[in-house]
């Protein structure tokens, strides 16, 4: 089972002090002033994030040690299946108005029909041409919902997983 690693900022006993050096090009340089280490911090190294690679690992192998017991006790098959559907996408978006303003909100039909409301949109990636700022999820029916960037960039595109939203 993963092993809590106490992660610590490196504290020096002058941090966030700088030495002001003009450069005489009108410029000035800055200059770290360190002093003695007052608190070491975690190596961030291969040996801690491989630790945190195996700590991701043990949480899948639990996971799939959960849903085969829950197999074991009688769910059945078809309704864990259902459960854990997801379903992807991607949607294009674009923006005409100049910014504060953004008119890119678009629907995204579900290809199916959820029984409920409690399922979840997750942003997998986007990439668009400026600044998309953040992704907002509106308007949730079992049938779709609605997709929206808030940057000023004129276009987006972002893809998506749906993940439940089914009756067990």
């Amino acid at each position: 089972m993963y092993e809590w690693i106490d992660w610590k900022d490196q504290i020096d006993q002058f941090n966030g002090c700088f030495i002001e050096e003009a450069q005489g090009d009108g410029s000035i340089k800055h200059t770290p002033v360190r002093g003695t280490v007052q608190q070491e911090g975690t190596s961030q190294d291969a040996d801690n994030f491989g630790h945190l690679m195996n700590g991701i690992i043990d949480a899948h192998n639990a996971v799939d040690l959960l849903v085969n017991a829950l197999r074991q006790i009688g769910w059945r098959v078809e309704d864990l299946e259902k459960a854990t559907v997801q379903e992807t996408g991607s949607v294009s978006l674009t923006n005409t108005l100049e910014f504060p303003f953004n008119d890119s909100k678009k629907t995204v039909a579900l290809t199916n029909v959820r029984d409920n409301l409690n399922y979840i949109v997750v942003v997998v990636s986007k990439t668009g041409n400026g600044n998309i700022g953040e992704i907002e999820i509106s308007e949730r029916q079992v049938n779709g919902f609605k997709i929206e960037f808030t940057g000023s960039a004129s276009s987006a595109t972002v893809t998506y997983a749906v993940i439940g939203g089914y009756d067990q």
